[in-house]
């Protein structure tokens, strides 16, 4: 039988967590998500055009909002797993009777509403920049969810592998940071050389922005079929995983 209490219980306390310190977790990732848009928007606004007939300021909002609920998604799995671990109270989460299944789907659901808070902040603040109506908003809305669950498994993950916090850290610079930066937010791919190009198609963050772009534009560098098929299958192995660690104990019970 599933544990709705528990599974509750957890998921709430993994909700309250970040939204005691909104300020830190929802606020300062909007404000971060604003000044890029003034700073790019006013430098090149008037020298790029990613879409024909999109202004660069409207191309550029989706692509900061994507980015955000991405980063903000991986931050709150990662963060409350490694800091539960570091300071011991783990095992109180480890003790009550909850299966692996519930354990994951309360720490992805939490930093999937996390990811999904910022990224409706950002495109609030940003939204007088000039971004129009979603044209197809169920498409949005699939790739936000998706998105987040994506790098919320992903945190997860390095939540659980990482001992220490210089080693999270380093998960985040070195993995996170260029799989979102380099994943056309500031840029339409189609302007890349050939080289650089293939690379961006390797980036599952590039399918994220470009199926998320597509839903406010109905245009996009590839088929929004394959962006939501890439993001979708990296989204069933990467919690897969996740599921299959925490089931196994791996770094969290010895």
């Amino acid at each position: 039988m599933i544990n709705f209490t528990g599974f509750y219980t957890l998921f709430r306390k993994e909700l309250l967590r970040f939204w005691k310190v909104a300020f830190q977790t929802v606020a300062a990732p909007v404000l971060t998500a604003l000044l890029y848009q003034l700073i790019f928007a006013h430098v090149l606004e008037n020298h790029v055009e990613a879409y024909p007939g999109v202004s660069y300021t409207a191309f550029l909002i989706p692509g900061l909002a994507m980015m955000s609920m991405a980063q903000n998604a991986f931050a709150n799995g990662s963060s409350s797993l490694i800091q539960s671990k570091v300071t011991g109270n783990i095992v109180f989460i480890l003790l009550p009777p909850l299966t692996a299944l519930e354990f994951t789907a309360a720490y992805l659901l939490a930093a999937i509403c996390r990811g999904l808070l910022v990224g409706a902040g950002v495109l609030a603040v940003t939204a007088a920049f000039g971004l129009p109506w979603p044209t197809h908003p169920l498409w949005a809305l699939v790739f936000a969810a998706l998105g987040c669950g994506v790098l919320g498994s992903l945190g997860i993950i390095a939540g659980i592998w990482a001992e220490k916090f210089d080693q999270l850290a380093a998960f985040q610079n070195f993995i996170i940071m260029p799989l979102t930066f380099l994943s056309g937010v500031f840029y339409s791919i189609a302007s890349l050389p050939p080289l650089w190009r293939a690379v961006s198609h390797a980036n599952p963050v590039f399918y994220m922005i470009d199926g998320f772009r597509y839903g406010f534009f109905g245009q996009a560098d590839v088929s929004p079929w394959l962006s939501l098929a890439v993001v979708g299958a990296s989204f069933v192995a990467l919690a897969s995983l996740a599921l299959r660690m925490i089931g196994s104990g791996y770094k969290l019970r010895h």
